[in-house]
């Protein structure tokens, strides 16, 4: 059988992970990292390709108690208890983002304080688009672009995409600043005056911008004139 140690590094879980990201990761190499280990003539990899093959979705490994994770071949105590945190964190997050989604949006400080957590960190800027409904209150959240931002690279296509296939009434874009200064560059009020001009032209309103730096943040369509 194949061994994690024998695939190149372009095909290890933990490797793609550093190079690419964990966003481009399958379920079955997340849970790989998660086991890190298999067992003798099983790889991480295998095992866990083992369990989805068994239990069909994540959920319903989930459901399953440390007595039937620990009565799975190849998984001791310690990688069940690593299962079970992992998916028990999965489930707060579920639970701060529902709370998220029921609070109508009224002010820029709003989004800034749920985002200060999510960018914390990023040494790249993120560009994030939040979808609202007719009540203000969020029903999607897509990371756009990660990079250097310009007003070239953010294309509204992909902003406003996003936008029509969740039926958004209006949205509010976010990217943060690594250098955590938030003072919006030209760049930034280029790219919010083209998103308006497309919003009001597809009848989607462009609530805000909003830039994340070091728990500040700048409201561009507070702050600043946008034509």
């Amino acid at each position: 059988m194949t061994r994690i140690n024998d695939l190149c590094d372009q095909e290890k879980p933990k490797e793609r992970l550093l190079e690419k990201g964990a966003h481009v990761l399958s379920n079955t190499e997340l849970l790989a990292i998660l086991l890190n280990t298999g067992h003798f003539g099983c790889s991480s990899l295998q095992l866990a390709s083992q369990l989805l093959s068994n239990y069909q979705t994540l959920e319903r490994l989930r459901t399953l108690s440390i007595v039937e994770l620990t009565a799975i071949k190849g998984i001791g105590t310690n990688k069940a208890v690593t299962l079970m945190a992992a998916f028990e964190l999965s489930s707060r997050m579920h639970a701060e983002r529902q709370t998220y989604l029921t609070e109508p949006i009224q002010e820029p400080q709003q989004i800034a304080e749920k985002m200060y957590g999510l960018m914390c960190g990023y040494t790249q800027e993120h560009f994030v688009v939040l979808l609202l409904n007719t009540k203000n209150q969020v029903i999607h959240q897509k990371t756009i672009f990660i990079g250097t931002l310009n007003s070239a690279i953010i294309h509204p296509r992909e902003v406003f995409k996003e936008a029509v296939k969740w039926s958004a009434h209006a949205i509010i874009v976010v990217h943060n600043h690594p250098s955590g200064d938030p003072t919006p560059s030209e760049a930034d009020i280029q790219t919010t005056e083209r998103l308006v001009a497309c919003g009001e032209a597809m009848g989607i309103g462009v609530l805000d911008h909003i830039i994340v730096g070091d728990h500040k943040y700048v409201s561009i369509m507070s702050d600043f004139e946008v034509s």
